[in-house]
């Protein structure tokens, strides 16, 4: 295969990405292995790596990357997990477009096809779902943030993805579905990335970043969803997106609102449980 000018920003956790490397001219690795027969192959090798925190998930290293290398940023760059390939596509998929130069879903999972299809391998028609593929790597999901109420993966400061989407764009069109990648490993070009300031960028790994109790936020999750509206919108951010004292006080409002909407949930038998005294 020859070797794609494109630049490969790859997250690591407890592989050696030999599959991805050798297929690029450049490329770094950010690695957050707790394995250390991986880190020790990692830094004995010839191999372009930097040793972060690990976020338990790979978009606050992207985001990290774009603020690092903001003012020299590649035409294009393939923001990738080690695992990628065998875990969110197939290397016949990434062999197929790892030299895209335009926007790229790098996701593909055949395996899915015939349930997430219009029709099965009968030629049967599927019922329609909350999930569905628009085309063969471009993943549907009905937007109603099922994975908020995670134990493992807790939010701190927004609700929902609807709730983040206003907090970022000054009037957001709130999706009923979100489009995305499982992962979050794109091709994206430079003028797509500098749509938005370093500041932005820095902000919003503030609030993926806070904690891992015992996981990653909920807020990752909420992100990696809206990645295609971040890349491509063409909605107005609010002021304090480009502004991190801003930010930062205006983040505490929205732990008072998550704790408010908490208070203030609909509950099945208010009264029966007021009668016994419950509430």
């Amino acid at each position: 295969m020859n070797k794609t000018d494109n630049f490969f920003v790859i997250h690591n956790f407890n592989t050696v990405p030999d599959e991805l490397i050798e297929l690029c001219q450049d490329y770094i690795i950010y690695d957050c292995s707790t394995d250390s027969n991986v880190k020790e192959k990692l830094h004995n090798g010839q191999y372009n790596v930097i040793d972060v925190e690990n976020t338990g998930h790979n978009i606050t290293t992207y985001f990290s990357y774009f603020d690092e290398h903001y003012d020299n940023l590649p035409e294009v760059i393939c923001l990738l997990k080690g695992n990628m390939i065998g875990r969110h596509c197939s290397r016949e998929f990434f062999e197929q477009v790892y030299d895209n130069k335009t926007f790229t879903f790098l996701y593909d999972e055949k395996q899915y096809w015939d349930r997430f299809s219009k029709y099965n391998e009968n030629k049967e028609k599927n019922e329609i779902g909350t999930t569905f593929l628009a085309m063969e790597n471009v993943y549907v999901e009905k937007n109603n943030s099922w994975y908020v109420d995670s134990p493992n993966h807790p939010k701190k400061y927004f609700n929902d993805v609807d709730d983040l989407l206003r907090f970022i764009y000054k009037d957001p069109m709130i999706p009923q579905y979100c489009m995305f990648s499982p992962g979050a490993c794109f091709i994206v070009r430079r003028e797509q990335i500098l749509k938005h300031s370093r500041e932005f960028y820095r902000n919003l790994n503030k609030i993926m970043n806070y904690a891992m109790d015992p996981s990653f936020p909920s807020e990752a999750h909420q992100i990696e969803r809206i990645l295609p509206i971040i890349f491509t919108s063409l909605c107005e951010v609010n002021d304090w997106m480009d502004d991190e004292a801003a930010f930062e006080a205006k983040l505490p409002e929205c732990s008072a609102f998550i704790q408010y909407k908490w208070e203030n949930r609909p509950r099945r038998f208010k009264k029966l449980r007021k009668m016994l005294g419950l509430i």
